[in-house]
């Protein structure tokens, strides 16, 4: 096999010609990233597994679709939609009533991405300074981190294994073999989880060849919708700092090109898609992002091959069954890799933007991670939105950072 090629042209535009087969491996690669969360979302919901991974290889395509195949994102299910899903389920019974109010916030997304449009990138973009965005990346990063320890702790030895192999091909690696890092280091803890014997293989067994996945047609109702809707008004500032963030480790603006409206319209139909056809509501995945920052390939194209391969895996049992069957303690292992990189590209932001510590910024920095993190220390700051809705972590952080920002440097956005 031969190693890409890398061919460095103006800014920091970088074309990197990979084989097919380099490209089919790479894309495993994102399909093993963002497994983990987009079957979790389902398990914790009721909504069908097959269902959402279908909906996730859809909802990429449909994205990459809507901003002219530009950005190399993933979207997977929505961990911020699992509270309202959950309490529509239980008051209605009938999780298609949720799948009325996913509908519905997608549609809300799509209008938002018209309204964005008719104000203007130029516009928008001001209110996102280096003094914003770099926070905003370290809370995205900080705030998954222990979700990864978490998933280590179930065996810490197979994980830290698993990330030390990662971490040494990452560094020492050398042309394509340094972009295998993480599909080599799971298969490293895979191999090394039958040692101590805390692989289900009942999982791969029991799985079917071939299955349809159980799509169900939503149903609409208006109490379901006020709970469900809501929600958007925190994914819109995730939605911001996940597109922000990809844009960072790719050296694009990718608020300006294809431009937050059409990655809001991508958001918006690829949640519709999912709400038609009963999976969770899609949002663009940090877990990918953290790929293509180890990896340093960052062509959009690999990510619509690991999109198909989420279709495929909606529909071949078999072998989501051996991606299932992957411990915890291995994707932990990786996670606490992809995670971290996302908390040191913000640092390596706010370095190489030479965002100024003078008193202004460093109250602005400081607001967003003490609100964006103080959960994880038992300083949680809340404002409610509806009984079962309300605006924290990450979203909080980032609209009392764009307000502070707005109010300190009031004069520079007139």
């Amino acid at each position: 096999m031969t190693d890409s090629k890398i061919v460095e042209t103006v800014g920091t535009d970088i074309i990197q010609d990979t084989t097919p087969t380099q490209k089919i491996i790479l894309a495993l690669q994102h399909l093993i990233a963002m497994f983990g969360a987009t079957v979790l979302v389902p398990i914790l919901t009721g909504l069908d597994i097959s269902v959402a991974l279908f909906c996730a290889g859809m909802g990429t395509l449909i994205f990459h679709l809507c901003t002219k195949k530009k950005i190399p994102v993933f979207l997977g299910s929505s961990f911020a939609f699992i509270p309202v899903i959950v309490v529509v389920g239980e008051q209605y019974g009938d999780l298609r009533y949720a799948q009325g109010g996913i509908v519905v916030s997608g549609l809300c997304y799509v209008i938002l991405s018209f309204v964005v449009k008719k104000i203007g990138a130029e516009k928008i973009t001001k209110f996102f300074p280096p003094q914003v965005i770099g926070p905003m990346i370290i809370v995205i990063g900080f705030n998954l981190i222990p979700t990864a320890w978490n998933m280590a702790s179930n065996h810490f030895l197979v994980a830290f294994v698993t990330l030390a192999v990662a971490l040494g091909i990452a560094k020492f690696g050398r042309g394509f073999l340094r972009q295998l890092a993480i599909i080599i280091a799971v298969a490293t803890g895979y191999l090394l989880s039958f040692k101590f014997h805390i692989i289900d293989t009942d999982i791969i067994t029991s799985s079917s060849w071939v299955q349809i996945p159980n799509f169900t047609f939503p149903k609409f109702d208006l109490g379901a919708i006020l709970i469900i809707v809501p929600v958007i008004l925190a994914v819109f500032m995730e939605h911001v700092g996940d597109i922000t963030t990809n844009g960072a480790v790719v050296g694009k603006n990718f608020i300006e090109d294809p431009g937050l409206n059409r990655t809001l319209l991508g958001d918006g139909m690829a949640t519709i898609c999912a709400g038609f056809l009963g999976g969770p509501a899609n949002t663009t995945y940090g877990e990918n992002t953290g790929v293509l920052a180890i990896t340093k390939n960052y062509d959009p194209g690999i990510l619509r091959i690991a999109a198909v391969f989420a279709i495929l895996l909606g529909t071949i049992g078999k072998v989501g069954g051996v991606l299932r069957s992957i411990p915890v303690p291995v994707m932990g292992g990786i996670s606490l890799m992809l995670f971290s990189m996302i908390a040191y590209i913000g640092f390596k932001n706010i370095k190489d933007k030479k965002v100024q510590m003078n008193p202004k910024n460093i109250f602005i920095m400081a607001t967003i991670i003490i609100i964006g993190l103080g959960g994880h220390v038992g300083l949680k700051i809340a404002i409610p939105i509806t009984q079962n809705v309300s605006l924290s972590g990450l979203s909080l952080a980032a609209l009392v950072g764009i307000i502070l920002n707005s109010i300190l440097y009031r004069k520079e956005l007139v």
